[in-house]
């Protein structure tokens, strides 16, 4: 990984007080030990004209898998094997920006004790990065950029192959960054936060400490920053709770930064209007608890999660020592990686690793991995399905696997009226094909319990609106006949 920083300068400013600000003397070549492998500090010209610093991180990728402890163990598909086949080394990503914080730590904060004026004034500055990773394009980086105060943002595609160019672009960039008007602390902040945005991903677990790390280094420009919630989500790798924090923090210092007064004093006065009524619980958090409850109602003890997404009901299914097998199945390899991730299981314990697992499959094939199971789940999967394949799923669970449990959620399409931002005849997501009525859903539900025998039982989940029902619909299915009960016979033998 390796971007330059360049100033010029005049008589009076010589182009090399940038050794100065960056607290590293241009005749020498340093190196520094980080915990991925080795920075290297060098200057390719320093003259009182023009000075460029060179920021070099070898990526040692064996000390990378080593210090994940294993990473890719219950992962996605293909994930021990990613551990050493990766972008990681070339590509600038949250290791540089880390690297970066450790190496130019005073410039980052804006310290010089030799030169404090200058650390405090902008500079001609110019930044390059080679090879920068840019989930959402040229046109997200100059999104992000463009705003800070570059005169200049040039994001270059990098092709797939030079030599085949009928290939197309790949999804990395070449990044330069000009301007008259920064100073070097900011420019290096803006990196910090952006350089593991675009590559949307980080290489540590994000704690809650981030958030502050995020709002020390954003001071006076991503409060106001127009794409200021991707930003967010995306340093906090889409850890809601973490987002919503900052946000509420971030917005505090916009409202006192157009205010003109101290944040506290915006803070006391929020806190003097706001209505002490408890919050709501998100309808997504009321789906998984009644889906837990169905479960624990069943005696369920290995669970399928089918549609398991980034796998927020398998991580509440972990909480729960009941629960001594779960498989999480999605069609996705990146959702798989993002439950990864999500659940840390490159850092979790052997014993706690043994219960989890993440399968790559799809739900319209039969697959004899998933026979076998107390309960599956699919919860808020059918309606992304196209009707005419929704027979295939129904065999493949219900005529297939078999478990003895299958607990069902969807939306009520009647609901949709009450969601004020809805517009009318919309569906709730843009990849849902259909909705049910409640009617709709329970004449599928108990179709397809007569034909594969089992029982099925319905409940509301949400508020249960007198006139159109409860946002989402419920449906548990309990397999009947001599095969349900030679189960039971079993589980109570312990031959199960």
């Amino acid at each position: 990984m390796f971007l330059t920083i360049s100033t010029t300068g005049i008589p009076e400013r010589p182009a090399t007080d940038l050794g100065f600000l960056l607290h590293k003397h241009p005749e020498r070549a340093q190196a520094f030990s980080t915990s991925h492998g080795v920075a290297h500090v060098l200057y390719p010209e320093a003259t009182a004209e023009r000075c460029t610093a060179a920021l070099l991180l070898e990526v040692d990728p064996v000390a990378l898998v080593r210090r994940g402890k294993g990473k890719g163990r219950g992962g996605a598909p293909d994930a021990a094997l990613a551990q050493y086949v990766n972008d990681r080394p070339y590509a600038a990503s949250s290791l540089l920006a880390v690297a970066m914080a450790q190496v130019f730590k005073s410039a980052l904060h804006g310290e010089c004790r030799a030169m404090p004026e200058r650390a405090a004034a902008p500079l001609p500055l110019r930044i390059e990065v080679p090879v920068l990773p840019a989930r959402g394009g040229a046109e997200l980086v100059r999104e992000l950029f463009g705003p800070l105060g570059w005169t200049t943002v040039v994001a270059e595609p990098v092709a797939l192959d030079a030599e085949f160019p009928e290939w197309g672009d790949s999804r990395y960039v070449r990044l330069v960054l000009e301007s008259d008007g920064l100073r070097l602390a900011e420019a290096l902040n803006q990196l910090y936060v952006l350089l593991p945005v675009l590559d949307d991903a980080k290489h540590y677990w994000v704690a809650s400490d981030e958030v502050d790390k995020l709002l020390r280094a954003g001071e006076g420009w991503l409060a106001a920053h127009p794409r200021r919630g991707l930003i967010t989500d995306r340093y906090l790798t889409r850890r809601r709770s973490l987002a919503r924090q900052a946000e509420e923090r971030l917005e505090l210092v916009r409202l006192a930064e157009a205010e003109g007064l101290e944040v506290e004093d915006v803070d006391n006065a929020v806190d003097e209007t706001c209505d002490t009524a408890e919050r709501p619980v998100p309808l997504a958090e009321q789906r998984r608890e009644a889906i837990l409850t169905a479960l624990r109602a069943a005696g369920a003890a290995r669970v399928l999660d089918l549609g398991c997404g980034q796998g927020q009901l398998v991580q509440a299914l972990l909480k729960e020592s009941r629960f001594t097998e779960i498989v999480g199945v999605d069609v996705s390899v990146r959702a798989l990686t993002v439950a990864a991730r999500r659940m840390r299981l490159d850092r979790m314990g052997e014993r706690q690793a043994a219960r989890v697992k993440l399968v790559q499959g799809s739900l319209t094939y039969t697959d004899k991995r998933l026979g076998g199971y107390d309960a599956a789940v699919l919860s808020e999967v059918i309606e992304h399905l196209d009707l005419p394949r929704l027979p295939a799923l129904e065999y493949a669970v219900f005529g297939s696997a078999r478990p003895r449990t299958v607990v069902v959620t969807t939306p009520n399409v009647e609901y949709n009226v009450r969601w004020e931002t809805l517009p009318a005849g919309h569906v709730r997501h843009g990849d849902h094909r259909f909705e049910w009525t409640r009617a709709e859903f329970r004449s599928w539900a108990e179709d397809v319990a007569e034909r594969h025998g089992y029982g099925v039982e319905f409940a509301p989940v949400g508020p249960d609106d007198p006139e159109v029902g409860p946002p989402t619909q419920l449906a548990v299915f309990t397999r009947t006949g001599a095969d349900a009960e030679e189960d039971g016979t079993r589980k109570k033998e312990g031959r199960a």
